[in-house]
């Protein structure tokens, strides 16, 4: 029986904590700083994910055998060193890589630089700092549009620009190298040639040296109907994928996933915890995006809904390097989630709107939700997503609607399109 402390507030945490909460060896299951919807399966703790002594002390005060950190950010800070360099937390099992390993996501310059040396399929690039942005311009033009330029670092999602116009490349090129349009994170630019095909999200655990494939699933960026629009978060997820059949997953296979974790190997990363493969179909070939170093929201919001193992069973085997003991049980169902948001996002949008849910519905993921004085309201962009099985794509969307269609607040928002681009394939 296990005490454990979760880290994160989003739909991606909801998702794992309901989970998590499912599995016959929780003892109690905290969640910081949670949300609206983690606060009925959990215990939500109010820490700063900044302040790593707080959470250690939590973790001795309250007896914490498993740690999992849901998002990027105290990662790529180096949480898992710092847990890990006290005595205090020799046995302490944690389910996310190190700082090292963290860079796989936290710089794009890294993660090239680590895919051109074990020969994974990407695209071609180059990194630019402000010292040399007039070679940078002379790269721009040896592409075709459009433009991909890239932050190096975390930029809350919003690092990636993708233009259309050479001269507004060069312009939001000089705005990132010389005004700090997204501050220490864009002051060495990636800019790499556009892969045109279809996107789609791979996600593993591993071990350092085993690893279990999770349910693929593709996700929607765009605000507006049909990709239109600026980008977000993210609109909605579906898994499985239906382009993602047996030989392409076998290319993703050995292509990527093997090269990644022997890569690791290779360069004495000691990595325990979920990879991301963002990943793009192109004539039905895999090349990597971006790698990140944990699960993906909303992606997650349809994939943990579709494995049926008792999930500490698996993060356990991963704690203790025997993931090579466990076996995957995956849903043959098609999982679908929609997202609400705030009316006005990914601009600025109001916080604080009442929400009524007029369903028991379990699989409701909270992603920017509160309470405030016993009434659950808005408290981000993203406010909830709606997840329902179906037997085909079509059928868990209409299922998924119909749920958000139970849930309100003032401004709600979400896209009507989700999965029509794949009910043909």
């Amino acid at each position: 029986m296990m005490n454990v402390l979760l880290l994160g507030s989003g739909g991606r945490e909801h998702a794992i904590a309901y989970k998590i909460s499912q599995s016959k060896q929780l003892t109690k299951l905290y969640v910081a700083p949670g949300n609206g919807g983690t606060s009925t399966i959990a215990t939500n703790v109010a820490i700063n994910l900044s302040d790593f002594e707080d959470i250690s002390k939590f973790i001795s005060i309250n007896n914490i055998d498993m740690l999992i950190v849901g998002p990027e950010a105290p990662l790529a800070d180096g949480i898992v060193d710092f847990l890990q360099a006290k005595d205090c937390h020799k046995y302490l099992k944690i389910i996310g890589p190190k700082k090292a390993g963290a860079k796989i996501e936290s710089s794009k310059n890294f993660s090239k630089h680590f895919m051109i040396r074990h020969n994974i399929p990407t695209a071609k690039y180059q990194s630019f700092t402000q010292e040399n942005i007039d070679e940078g311009y002379k790269f721009l033009e040896s592409l075709k549009a459009p433009y991909v330029l890239k932050a190096d670092g975390l930029a809350a999602g919003k690092g990636v620009l993708i233009l259309d116009n050479i001269d507004e490349a060069k312009a939001e090129l000089k705005e990132m190298l010389c005004n700090d349009k997204f501050g220490k994170s864009g002051t060495t630019v990636v800019i790499e040639e556009f892969l045109k095909g279809i996107e789609l999200s791979v996600f593993i655990i591993t071990d350092g040296k085993h690893y279990l494939i999770l349910p693929e699933a593709k996700d929607y960026k765009r605000i507006g109907e049909h990709d239109t629009g600026l980008n977000t978060g993210g609109m909605g997820a579906v898994s499985p994928v239906p382009f993602a059949n047996k030989e392409f997953m076998r290319k993703v296979e050995n292509q990527i996933i093997i090269p990644t974790i022997n890569g690791l190997t290779k360069d004495e990363i000691d990595y325990t915890g979920f990879i991301f493969f963002g990943l793009i179909n192109c004539n039905g070939n895999p090349y990597v995006i971006e790698y990140n170093c944990r699960m993906g929201d909303p992606e997650t919001e349809s994939v943990f809904p579709r494995i049926e193992n008792d999930i500490l069973d698996i993060f356990n085997a991963a704690a203790n390097k025997q993931l090579d003991t466990e076996k995957l049980v995956i849903s043959d169902k098609t999982a679908a989630t929609v997202m609400l948001t705030a009316q006005g996002y990914p601009d600025a949008y109001n916080k604080g709107m009442p929400i009524s849910i007029n369903t028991n519905y379990p699989l409701i993921f909270h992603a920017g939700t509160k309470i405030n004085n016993d009434t659950l309201v808005s408290n981000g962009g993203r406010v909830i997503a709606a997840t329902a099985f179906g037997n085909s794509v079509a059928e868990a969307f209409c299922n998924a609607y119909k749920i958000a269609d139970e849930i309100n607040f003032n401004g709600k928002y979400c896209r009507h399109d989700l999965g029509k681009d794949l009910i043909d394939m």
